[in-house]
């Protein structure tokens, strides 16, 4: 065993894509090992790997963690991306729920029947509800960062959730002139850099064979 994280998950975003950015944006390497078939899965669930049967999982100082949320806070603590105290780690996990609940609207997208897929509801979500709170919160201390004016996961996970946004619609962030400064100074910190990258660890949007894999390893026998 190398030392480096362990990741176990498919090769595609789905909920380990943030778990990814968050280890990126630590300047952390780590291990993949990408769920291809049925068979897999269930030697997972066989030797006691998954506590609740599911995936992303994820092998660290010893623990096989599961569940995404605790992975990332654990992530973020071990590698000083929570806040200096509990109020800041309280902001931070506001700001980052908000951007997750974003991202939960688009990480189905790709399984949802194409007759119901609804990316409007998507994009008046994102500049509507989601993208004018940041941009608030950022014009109104004047800092580069959104909590405690230090890089933190919250401002990884925006750059996460304005990026895959901006998949689905280029000009989004063309009414928030704050969230483009805040978008160019993220992705140009070097970790972040590195990682959006060609060749790196992080992961193309969705495609067929992503979401056959998907559907293949989770179908009920």
């Amino acid at each position: 065993m190398s030392g480096k994280p362990k990741l176990t998950y498919f090769n595609g975003r789905g909920c380990m894509e943030s778990i990814r950015w968050l280890l990126a944006a630590a300047g952390v390497e780590f291990e993949e090992e990408f769920l291809e078939t049925r068979e897999q899965y269930q030697k997972l669930i066989k030797d006691g790997a998954l506590l609740f049967d599911q995936v992303p999982l994820v092998e660290i100082d010893g623990m096989k963690m599961v569940q995404t949320r605790a992975i990332l806070r654990y992530i973020a603590a071990k590698y000083n991306l929570y806040g200096k105290d509990l109020k800041e780690r309280a902001l931070i996990d506001m700001y980052v729920e908000g951007t997750a609940d974003l991202m939960g609207m688009i990480i189905p997208f790709p399984f949802t029947p194409l007759k119901e897929r609804n990316l409007a509801l998507i994009i008046e979500r994102a500049t509507t509800r989601y993208f004018p709170v940041y941009e608030k919160v950022l014009k109104q201390h004047g800092q580069e960062f959104l909590v405690g004016n230090r890089f933190s996961w919250a401002d990884v996970q925006l750059l996460e959730a304005i990026l895959i946004v901006e998949e689905k619609e280029p000009t989004v962030l063309s009414k928030f002139p704050v969230l483009q400064a805040f978008k160019a100074r993220i992705s140009n910190i070097p970790t972040i850099k590195k990682f959006l990258q060609p060749g790196s660890q992080r992961k193309p949007p969705p495609d067929d064979q992503y979401v056959a894999t998907v559907i293949e390893v989770f179908k009920k026998d």
